[in-house]
């Protein structure tokens, strides 16, 4: 048993399955989570190719899959109704435009924590309010009042990550939008939803309804454009007001969802970003997931990049004997190239709308040979090491 000490900030996805791998490694992992509890719900979620493999080798599998949202596929419609796409979930082996893993975040989340709550101690309604390190830890002060020193902290709190800004700079260095906005919420199922998601895109904004376990229940979708806005994360009121003015004279059935906004109990609302380093690591801290390299919604990769890091950190860090300049350079020379294809699929799909809104001519023909690979970069991943390490979990 290794006497390291980590501490993960953030329990959403990608800071309980690093905790995950970080006890198999023999670590002391204390996860720190700013909200009271865990939070529900959230957007559908897809762990594709690679990301599969990493929930297979954690053992979870079984679980997450019973979780699944158990979407059948997907319609592309037009204002009236029109089916004029169909997509199913066994496409390309289950990694389509609808995967066969598809999960809310929040029930992800809870596989996820239920995994590692008697391995790892989780603090809820605590933040880290300040740090400073030396060559041989970091001393640590909760917003809470108490101290502690650390072998290692990771930050896994997402695009608006506190520990990013705190030890590596402000959050425009990093964060670059990318002129959309993306809300969701839960709904009654007055709209005849069974197990197929329903899209309608025009003219650079969407709507959308998909299908959630519970079947008298949907989760509502909106895209709308939304350059140079400042969304005040503490003012909900606004931030409706702001899906009322995008959505306005949308048609298809966007009047009926928009009727629910202000009774739905899981109101989400954020502007697509992504997060560009040179560097997710700085002496003993590093940085996982979306604080590190988010790729935006519009990748589809988010999750799999959190899951994918996560396994990947913890098996360079246990690999290098904890060193953590070493584990940290390693983890992200096998990232990196991931990172970057799923952060450009996340752009193309962003202009392929943009182009939609402004009325730009078509492109030409994409490059269907490099557009193949950067998709095989994306979901295929890196070749995952067999870490000596990560011990298997007892009785698999």
């Amino acid at each position: 048993m290794s006497d390291v000490t980590v501490l993960v900030s953030g329990a959403s996805v990608a800071g309980p399955a690093l905790a995950h791998w970080l006890c198999r490694a023999g670590a002391a992992v204390t996860v720190v989570e700013q909200a009271p509890g865990l939070r529900p719900g959230g957007q559908a979620v897809d762990a594709r190719g690679v990301a599969k493999e990493v929930i297979a080798r954690m053992g979870l599998d079984a679980a997450v899959r019973a979780a699944c949202t158990d979407t059948s596929g997907a319609y592309i419609v037009d204002t009236d109704g029109t089916v004029l796409e169909t997509h199913s979930a066994e496409d390309h082996d289950g990694d389509g435009y609808i995967a066969d893993i598809e999960i809310l975040r929040g029930d992800l989340t809870r596989v996820l924590y239920d995994d590692t709550r008697e391995t790892a101690k989780y603090i809820f309604g605590d933040r880290i309010a300040s740090l400073t390190q030396d060559a041989a830890g970091v001393d640590v002060t909760f917003a809470g009042g108490s101290s502690r020193r650390f072998d290692l902290v990771i930050g896994a709190e997402g695009l608006h990550s506190a520990l990013r800004a705190m030890v590596f700079g402000p959050r425009e260095r990093y964060v670059r939008g990318l002129g959309l906005m993306l809300a969701y919420y839960s709904v009654p199922n007055e709209f005849g939803l069974d197990r197929w998601m329903i899209d309608y895109p025009d003219g650079g904004r969407s709507a959308g309804l998909r299908p959630i376990q519970d079947a008298t229940r949907a989760i509502a979708m909106f895209c709308f454009p939304a350059s140079d806005v400042t969304v005040d994360h503490r003012d909900i009121a606004a931030q409706k007001r702001l899906v009322r003015e995008g959505m306005a004279g949308f048609g298809w059935k966007t009047d009926q969802i928009l009727a629910h906004l202000d009774d739905t109990p899981d109101f989400y609302l954020d502007e697509v970003s992504q997060v560009l380093m040179d560097r997710w690591s700085s002496g003993r801290v590093g940085l996982l997931g979306d604080a590190a390299y988010s790729a935006s919604p519009m990748s589809g990769g988010g999750t799999g990049l959190a899951l994918v890091g996560a396994y990947l950190l913890a098996g360079e860090l246990a690999a290098s004997g904890w060193d953590p300049e070493t584990g940290f350079a390693r983890y992200e020379q096998r990232m990196r190239d991931y990172v970057e294809a799923n952060q450009e699929i996340g752009r193309l799909h962003v202009n392929s709308l943009s182009g939609s809104q402004h009325g730009d001519e078509p492109d030409a023909e994409p490059d269907m040979a490099a557009l193949t690979g950067l998709i095989e970069r994306a979901v295929g991943g890196p070749t995952l090491p067999e870490y000596d390490t990560l011990r298997p979990i007892v009785g698999s």
